[in-house]
């Protein structure tokens, strides 16, 4: 499909976040999600830097790089400064942006951009207790359901700004600021990808109390 890794270049994260894998295989040590998964950041940065392109598509087309939990630890125990997060973001993004992932994986997109990524438009967080119901994730268990029943109690006992004006945790995002983040949604393209996998134009709600 022509060539692939000179796409990548063309992200400015790439740039950084390749700079001279020498494959000592740091970044696999210290992933969380190679003790779990069929998951190989050295090998995913290696095939990437080989400039295989069937390698790559086949990369690109599988769910390895879905694995990713997006902590860094790798760039942060990489020693010559390498990000193999970032190098999966960017698989990542022209695998959606070239349809290489399966029904499964756009499906997992779609609630990704329902919820976290419309947390983030409406109210400046990705993931905040007042929208994770208890109904909707009986996996939390029992203390979840107290917690978001008590939590204006027991937040602030936590350390939180719980809705609160000025800094810390959970402290309330002003109006002017959601503005500023949804126009650097808008900007950088953001906004656009979430209307496309969410398959409908992005309106904004209203925040809960």
């Amino acid at each position: 499909m022509g060539n692939l890794y000179d796409l990548f270049k063309q992200d400015n994260r790439f740039h950084e976040a390749m700079k001279a894998c020498m494959n000592c295989g740091i970044c696999t040590a210290i992933c969380p999600a190679a003790e779990f998964f069929d998951y190989d950041p050295r090998r995913i940065c290696d095939t990437v830097q080989r400039k295989d392109e069937n390698a790559i598509e086949a990369l690109m087309r599988s769910e390895t790089i879905w694995s990713c939990g997006q902590c860094m630890s790798c760039k942060a125990r990489c020693p010559r400064g390498n990000a193999p997060g970032e190098i999966i973001l960017i698989l990542r993004k022209y695998a959606q942006e070239l349809g290489y992932y399966n029904e499964h994986i756009h499906e997992q997109q779609k609630r990704m951009a329902a919820h976290q990524g419309r947390n983030i438009l409406d109210i400046g967080y990705c993931i905040h207790p007042d929208r994770v119901h208890p109904e909707q994730h009986p996996e939390q268990g029992p203390i979840w359901e107290w917690y978001t029943k008590h939590i204006a109690d027991v937040a602030p006992k936590l350390g939180a700004n719980y809705h609160g004006e000025g800094p810390g945790a959970l402290r309330k995002i002003h109006q002017k600021n959601l503005e500023e983040i949804r126009k650097i949604y808008e900007v950088t393209g953001g906004l656009a990808w979430h209307e496309k996998l969410t398959e409908e134009p992005y309106k904004p709600s209203t925040p809960e109390p």
